[in-house]
């Protein structure tokens, strides 16, 4: 058996109404959590290891990685939720979803509630955490990008095209880009700089670049740990791979006729998870364009991953 606490573990939700854990460098599937009632639309996994946050149709639950059963189940939320993430330390997770809402909900409590609120007034497709671990970048189907300051609750509202959805958002973890791809296909690149009195103003955005990324739907958009490579997954069937000093593109991944849903790096960035709406989840090796190795277990699409790495013992 497995301890997830002191081995990498990758996990993998979708259409099935089931996440996956495994070993993700031997492929070995070792427990199948029951994800009852909906799809899985977002996953992460708590810093620690310890427990698993799930996103579905007006559930977010939490799993401890020692059961297969979630020990906590909000069902106060409405519509589809569409993000979860955690502060570094654990302390805060947040959300987004279909009810336009992000909520930030404190862990401290064995009954974690929600602290704070933001209202996008259309529904969130995206939210990630800047590494400063006090703003939020978020997507809205009504096509603006938001930079919010969960502490102070100042904001900013960015659109960056006229009737497009945003469908996913990134910062990058040195802090020096931000990323958004559209519904179009487009992925929209802005350099970040802090902010003068940064005790009472938001980071500084300024405009990059766009990048005519897809043919279709832009699905996902995430940096790599070492904040050099930029991928970004669509419809099309491919996931692309930027380099961050030119923008230029550096890998393209392909898989014929299906959805490519997410990605997430390697903590080496020299490798990378996808998962695909055939059902598979897939290791690629950037470099040579590879896939290393594939995971099947699903019955239906997956569309969510989340993978974390642990260091060697010393």
């Amino acid at each position: 058996m497995s301890d997830p606490f002191n081995e990498p573990m990758l996990a993998t939700g979708g259409y099935d109404h089931t996440i996956k854990l495994w070993q993700p460098y031997s492929g070995f599937c070792y427990r199948t959590l029951q994800h009852t009632d909906s799809q899985v639309n977002a996953l992460d996994i708590i810093p620690n290891g310890t427990i698993l946050a799930a996103g579905g149709y007006q559930h977010i639950r939490l799993y401890d990685m020692n059961f297969s059963y979630p020990v906590v189940n909000f069902e106060c939320v409405m519509k589809n939720v569409t993000r979860v993430g955690f502060q570094e330390d654990g302390k805060w997770m947040y959300t987004g979803g279909e009810d336009c809402k992000v909520r930030i909900w404190d862990m401290s409590s064995q009954s974690p509630a929600c602290k704070r609120m933001f209202d996008c007034l259309t529904p969130v497709n995206a939210v990630c955490l800047h590494p400063n671990q006090v703003e939020l970048a978020i997507g809205s189907q009504g096509g603006s990008v938001y930079l919010w300051d969960v502490k102070s609750d100042v904001h900013e509202q960015l659109i960056p095209e006229v009737e497009a959805s945003i469908q996913d958002i990134a910062i990058s973890p040195n802090g020096a880009f931000m990323a958004a791809v559209n519904n179009k296909g487009n992925c929209y690149i802005w350099s970040l700089r802090n902010s003068s009195n940064s005790e009472t103003q938001l980071t500084q955005t300024d405009p990059k670049l766009r990048i005519e990324a897809h043919s279709r739907y832009a699905l996902r958009c995430k940096f790599s740990p070492d904040s050099s490579l930029l991928v970004t997954c669509s419809g099309d069937g491919t996931a692309k791979i930027y380099k961050t000093d030119t923008f230029q593109l550096h890998a393209e991944l392909k898989i014929e006729k299906y959805w490519m849903w997410d990605a997430v790096f390697s903590n080496d960035s020299k490798y990378l998870f996808t998962a695909s709406s055939d059902g598979h989840a897939r290791l690629w090796k950037i470099e040579t364009k590879s896939i290393e190795r594939e995971y099947h277990a699903h019955l239906k699409a997956i569309t969510a991953l989340a993978f974390r790495d642990v260091s060697p013992k010393t």
